[in-house]
């Protein structure tokens, strides 16, 4: 069949860009259900109508999704931690937030530290095999 082209190869992705990804992707769902949490305890302040904690958590679990597929940039990553210290500030809204941040921040440092030392070491060993040839 002429103008049937092969489908072009999948970029590789890092470990960090992978494990990030994991942990973005399932904290968005928790995110979201603390937002439900804001809105049901109606821990914000009074001026504030409580709906607005839905909507709070909804747009940080969406931005958590776009976030996890920019990870590939190192901003992206940057751009991680930094909805991870938004999260850590739901602790003066909801105390129990402390700890799905303290949880989830910990999986988040260990993806991106642990997957940038394997990106490089894989680096590493491929430079090797291709030198030995």
């Amino acid at each position: 069949m002429a103008g049937v082209s092969e489908p072009r190869p999948r970029r590789r992705r890092g470990a960090a860009e992978s494990l990030g990804s994991v942990v973005l992707g399932f904290e968005s769902i928790v995110v979201f259900l603390g937002g439900l949490t804001v809105y049901g305890l109606s821990a914000l302040p009074a001026s504030v109508p409580s709906w607005w904690g839905v909507v709070a958590g909804s747009v940080l679990a969406v931005g958590m999704i776009v976030t996890a597929g920019l990870l590939r940039h190192r901003w992206g990553i940057a751009l991680g931690w930094a909805l991870q210290l938004v999260l850590a500030l739901g602790v003066f809204l909801v105390p129990a937030l402390g700890l799905v941040a303290l949880v989830f921040g910990a999986m988040y440092a260990y993806a991106t530290i642990k997957g940038a030392a394997l990106d490089r070491r894989n680096a590493a060993l491929a430079a090797d095999e291709s030198n030995g040839d």
